[in-house]
């Protein structure tokens, strides 16, 4: 039996010596001596090739797909997992947040019941302050009630997957990613287990842009009740506007001329409208763009080289 471990390089040189040392125990506890150990360099700009180049004298099974630049974590993930040629793939970060010994309980639990297509990490309490914790929670519940495939709530990239399902998921052709929907959709047996995950030394390279997009991303490629609620809610509008002009007639009829209206109303109900309108427009365009992107037929990422 052979396994491969899938990780992506940005910023990662700081975290490599410790993850190789960890991730080779793990895999020696599980006494697999068959492996390859795949890194996908996401255009990181540190010198995290050049150490796993010097490192691969020693470890063979180190292997590194050179993107041509920065893809995007997903997008990074995805070209490892074609490349992956085991009959189980271990999904993990390198930033050592989740430690790469969750490995030996990943591979207990998938050995112990022989149904198990996929184990998967998730996130009993999230770490960070208290904004983040917030806007986590909010995120997933979010994400379910627009989605029709339930997703559950603080998963992590950590995963052990068969063979099997890694290539169900990459039947998918999606070129707006998210991974964490995408691996549920596709079903198949699966089972999350409890990871405390540690502080991670240095800033994260998920900055609050990068989460913002990744959670625009994620509605919006995974969902179309975005578009649902703009119908509803023109509905909405519509149908309280005809009462309002209703309103405004029949007090015209019954008290003359003692409706009045003003600039500065006139003007606040323009801007609202105003508002509303770039709002759904703005809805609309999103998945027009991802559309757009999708019938373009381009690679989700170009590889510059690979070192085997």
């Amino acid at each position: 039996m052979k396994l491969s471990v899938v990780t992506t390089l940005y910023r990662s040189k700081g975290f490599l010596e410790v993850f190789l040392k960890e991730i080779i125990s793990a895999i020696k506890i599980i006494d697999i001596d068959d492996f390859e150990l795949i890194f996908v360099n996401d255009g990181s700009p540190d010198d995290s090739v050049k150490y796993l180049l010097e490192r691969k004298k020693d470890i063979s099974q180190i292997k590194i797909i050179d993107l041509s630049r920065n893809f995007g974590h997903h997008y990074a993930i995805q070209a490892g997992l074609n490349y992956a040629s085991g009959d189980y793939i271990f999904l993990i970060d390198n930033d050592l947040e989740s430690p790469p010994s969750v490995l030996v309980d990943f591979y207990n639990e998938i050995k112990k019941d022989a149904t198990l297509d996929v184990v998967y990490g998730f996130q009993e309490t999230r770490k960070g302050n208290f904004i983040e914790k917030k806007a986590g929670s909010i995120f997933w519940v979010l994400i379910n009630k627009l989605s029709d495939t339930k997703i559950p709530h603080n998963i992590l990239t950590e995963r052990l997957m068969t063979k099997q399902y890694v290539n169900e998921l990459l039947r998918l052709q999606d070129v707006n990613l998210f991974l964490g929907g995408m691996m549920h959709w596709i079903g198949f047996n699966q089972k999350g287990l409890a990871i405390k995950k540690g502080l991670r030394e240095g800033a994260s390279t998920y900055s609050v842009k990068k989460r913002a997009e990744l959670m625009l991303q994620a509605i919006t490629s995974f969902s179309g009740k975005p578009l649902e609620w703009l119908f509803y809610s023109g509905l909405i509008i519509s149908f309280f506007s005809i009462i309002f002009i209703c309103f405004l007639i029949t007090k015209k009829i019954i008290y003359q001329n003692t409706v009045e209206i003003g600039w500065t109303s006139i003007i606040a109900i323009n801007v609202l409208i105003l508002g509303i309108i770039s709002t759904f427009l703005g809805i609309i365009g999103i998945y027009i763009s991802k559309i757009f992107k999708q019938v373009q037929s381009r690679p989700n990422v170009i590889i510059k080289k690979i070192y085997e």
